[in-house]
C-alpha cells in the first residue's frame, strides 16, 4: 500500500467561525464524498468539561487523498462542535524511524496525546518500549455499544489481559486477479487457491505482445513485497519466530523451500514471460499504479487498489476478481485475517482523557461513514454492530460481506507445522520485518546465493534484531 513520506500539520480550532468547510480534491482525486458529520450528543455531554483543551494526534496517512480529506472534516467537526483543538499531523507508515521517532518524543515528554497505527506493525513494538497507556477502559466501553472488534485486534492490542490500543477501522488482506483473462483461458474462479495455482495460472494468462503479465508481486524493498513472502512462507510452514513471539526459528527446512518457490519465479527462465518490466525495483506504489494501467493478472493489496479503481470509474474494477489469498503445503486455508489501524493514547500524554473522546468518536457514525466512502472497501468498520450503522456498509459494495466475514475469523489459524497465526504480538518480529531482512533475503537469492545459504544467514541477522529488543536466543 503506498504511503506517502511527507509529514503535514493540519489544525482545526473549536473557536473557527467559519463553519463546516469542505476540502477541495487534489489534482485528479476525487473529492471526498460529502457525508453530514455529526458528534453524538453523549459524547458532546462527556466534552463538555473539556471545552477550550487540545490534543495532538498523529495519523498514519491513508492511500486515499478523499480518505484523508474526510478524516481532516471529521476532526474539523469535532473541534468544532465540542470547543477544542485538534492538530493532526500525518506520517508514513512505511517511514523506517517511526517508532522510534514516537519512542524519543514520549521520552522526552513532547509525544503528540494520541495516534493510530497499524496494529499488527507497530503497536507491539510501541507498547514493549513502554510507550503506551492502558485503554483498557475505553474498549470495554465501546463493547458495549459496538459489540465485538475485529478478531485480530485480540491479538495485536492485548498485552497480558489489557488493552493498549482501541481498534479504529479494519483493513482486510486481499488478492485481485483478472476474472476476464482468466475467463479467456477457461481457468476457474474460486474463493482461494494454492500459491503454486496462481504462479501457473499467471504464466496461462500472459502475453507480452498484448502487455499482459500474470504476475503482479515484487521482492524488492516495500511493505507489500513483505506481506507477500511472509506469507509464502507461513503458508509453507515456516515462521519468523514461535507461538510465543520471542523466540527465532526462521532458519527450517519449510522457510527454505518456501524460498527457493519464491526465488524460482523470479530466477526460473520459464517465468520471465510472466513478469512485466521493472518488477525488480518496484515500491509500494508500483503493482498499484500497474493495476490500474490494466497490464497485471495478479496482485496482492491491501484494498487501496480496489479503492482506485472504483472511485476513478477504471474498467479494470469490472473486471477484478476478489479472493482472500492463498494456500500452501502445511495449511488448506487463507492466512487472511487483515489489521485495523488502532488508535493509541501515549505515555505523558498532555490531554488524555480528550485523547480518548477522539478515539471513541472517529470509529463510528458519520465520523467513520466519510472516510469509508472515500476509501471504498480500504476502511471498514473495526466493530461488529458499526457494520450495521449505515446501508452502505451492507449494500455499498459487493466485497462488503467477505471483509465484514474476515473480521470475524475464528483466530488462531494453524498450520501443520503447529504455528497459531496471528501469533503473540512480537516486537522482535516486526522490527525484523521494518528492517526489511525478508526482501534483503530474497535480492540474495536472485543474485544466486542459495536459498538454503540466505535463510541461514537471514536467520542469524534476525537473532540480532531479537536480541535488541531484549530477547537473548
Amino acid at each position: 500500500m503506498e504511503e506517502k513520506t511527507d509529514w503535514s500539520r493540519r489544525t482545526f480550532l473549536g473557536m473557527s467561525a467559519l463553519g463546516v468547510l469542505g476540502l477541495a480534491a487534489c489534482g485528479d482525486e476525487p473529492a471526498a464524498p460529502q457525508v453530514d458529520v455529526q458528534v453524538p450528543k453523549e459524547l458532546l455531554d462527556q466534552a463538555a468539561a473539556l471545552r477550550g483543551g487540545s490534543v495532538g494526534m498523529l495519523s498514519q496517512k491513508l492511500y486515499s487523498e478523499s480518505a484523508n480529506q474526510a478524516l481532516d472534516r471529521s476532526l474539523q467537526v469535532f473541534a468544532q462542535a465540542t470547543g477544542t483543538t485538534v492538530r493532526n499531523d500525518l506520517v508514513s507508515g512505511d517511514a523506517g524511524d517511526m517508532v522510534a521517532k514516537m519512542d524519543a518524543e514520549v521520552k522526552a515528554g513532547t509525544s503528540r496525546d494520541l495516534a493510530f497505527v497499524s496494529d499488527r506493525r507497530f503497536v507491539g513494538q510501541l507498547h514493549n518500549l513502554g510507550a503506551l497507556t492502558d485503554v483498557t477502559d475505553v474498549v470495554e466501553e465501546m463493547r458495549k455499544l459496538y459489540g465485538e472488534p475485529a478478531t485480530e485486534a485480540n491479538n495485536y492490542c492485548v498485552f497480558d489481559g489489557r488493552w493498549y490500543a482501541i481498534p479504529y477501522h479494519f483493513i482486510a488482506a486481499g488478492m485481485y486477479l483478472r476474472k476476464d483473462w482468466y475467463a479467456e483461458k477457461g481457468l476457474p474462479l474460486k474463493p482461494h487457491y494454492t500459491w503454486e495455482e496462481l504462479r501457473d495460472n499467471a504464466l496461462e494468462v500472459s502475453d507480452p505482445a498484448k502487455r499482459r503479465f500474470g504476475w503482479g508481486l515484487t521482492v524488492n524493498r516495500s511493505g507489500d513485497a513483505n506481506g507477500f513472502i511472509t506469507n509464502v512462507i507461513n503458508c509453507y510452514g515456516g515462521a519468523i519466530a514461535d507461538n510465543t513471539g520471542t523466540k527465532v526459528v526462521f532458519n527450517s527446512p519449510e522457510t527454505v523451500a518456501a524460498v527457493e518457490f519464491i526465488g524460482d519465479i523470479y530466477t526460473n527462465p520459464k517465468y520471465t514471460p510472466m513478469l512485466p518490466p521493472g518488477i525488480g525495483s518496484w515500491t509500494d506504489s508500483s503493482n498499484n499504479e500497474n493495476w490500474l494501467a490494466q497490464i497485471l493478472g495478479l496482485t496482492l493489496n491491501q484494498f487501496s487498489v480496489y479503492a482506485d479503481s472504483k472511485t476513478k470509474n477504471n474498467p479494470v474494477y469490472a473486471n477484478t476478481h476478489v479472493f482472500n489469498g492463498a494456500t500452501g503445503p502445511a495449511i488448506d486455508r487463507p492466512l487472511a485475517f487483515g489489521e485495523s489501524n488502532s488508535f493509541v493514547v501515549f505515555k505523558g500524554a498532555k490531554n488524555p482523557e480528550l485523547a480518548k473522546l477522539v478515539a471513541k468518536y472517529m470509529v463510528s457514525g458519520s465520523a467513520l461513514l466519510g472516510v469509508a466512502k472515500g476509501a471504498p472497501c480500504l476502511v471498514n468498520p473495526a466493530w461488529d454492530k458499526v457494520w450495521d450503522s449505515d446501508p452502505y456498509y451492507t449494500s455499498g459494495d459487493p466485497a462488503f460481506p467477505a471483509l465484514r466475514e474476515q473480521t470475524r475469523t475464528p483466530l488462531p489459524l494453524t498450520t501443520k507445522t503447529g504455528y497459531a497465526f496471528p501469533q503473540a504480538p512480537s516486537p522482535g518480529e516486526q522490527a525484523a520485518v521494518a528492517a526489511y531482512l525478508l526482501t534483503d533475503m530474497m535480492q540474495s537469492v536472485i543474485q544466486g546465493t542459495r536459498p538454503a545459504d540466505a535463510v541461514a544467514s537471514t536467520h542469524a541477522r534476525i537473532v540480532q534484531v531479537f536480541e535488541q529488543q531484549g530477547y537473548k536466543q
